[in-house]
């Protein structure tokens, strides 16, 4: 039965951690309203400063949770096939209440109105989060969402320790994933002071928290991730290589 449990604790936490995902996705996209579980109200430039503060306190789970030390403690509070399903689960849960509790800053940093390029800007978009969502397939999609664990976990199988791999994009492409939020993010006709916070906070959170996992990596693969690190680039392919 407990093992039940934590198949249904899992696929549970995967279906929220897609919703909090999709929630990202559709505001930017303009279909989710910013605020929408207050009603986003405007309160100018303090609008700013809280939309940065809930960036902040968004990073700042995410960075502590995907912290080595901080699985160990977890795991003595649940059981270590539902550590990563936590993590989804939470993750999701926040990128809810961020865009939940966003507020409607005024004004508009940039706004394109030629077709061509307001066509061309949504193609990007749309090509970034699809990047994003194929990146997880390249590795495994469903170890990287906590499904993989749970499973196994459930039918009492083993889980051997996924391959370092560099197929694909990997080849070209350390953290692919965070290219693909990366385009994003950025990749839109309008760029508002309500969005603004989000693009330049994701940026930041994505900056700090791939040198805390690029150390996590050496650390773990040593020589064969310092080649690789010549070998690819860390968001963007090396030019010439």
């Amino acid at each position: 039965m407990s093992k039940l449990i934590v198949l249904f604790y899992g696929v549970i936490s995967y279906f929220i951690g897609v919703i909090g995902l999709a929630c990202i996705i559709l505001a930017l996209a303009g279909f989710v309203p910013y605020g929408f579980l207050w009603g986003g109200g405007t309160i100018a430039m303090n609008g700013l400063v809280w939309n940065f503060l809930l960036v902040a306190i968004w990073g700042v789970i995410h960075t502590a949770m995907a912290r080595p030390a901080f699985k160990v403690a977890l795991t003595k509070i649940i059981p270590e096939p539902a550590e990563r399903a936590t993590y989804i689960l939470m993750a999701g849960l926040t990128s809810i209440a961020m865009i939940g509790f966003w507020k409607i800053v005024p004004g508009s940093i940039w706004h394109f109105e030629a077709t061509a390029i307001v066509y061309a800007l949504w193609g990007l978009f749309a090509f970034g989060w699809v990047f994003l969502l194929a990146s997880t397939f390249a590795i495994n999609h469903f170890d990287l969402f906590g499904l993989r664990q749970v499973f196994l976990n459930f039918r009492d199988q083993p889980r051997p320790p996924l391959e370092f791999t560099k197929q694909l994009m990997y080849r070209y492409i350390r953290h692919p994933i965070q290219t693909g939020v990366l385009i994003g993010i950025w990749a839109t006709p309008s760029m508002s002071m309500t969005q603004i916070a989000l693009s330049v906070g994701f940026t930041a959170y994505i900056i700090i928290g791939l040198w805390f996992e690029e150390r996590d990596l050496v650390a773990e693969h040593g020589d064969a991730y310092r080649d690789y690190r010549k070998q690819a680039g860390s968001v963007f392919p090396k030019i010439g290589k």
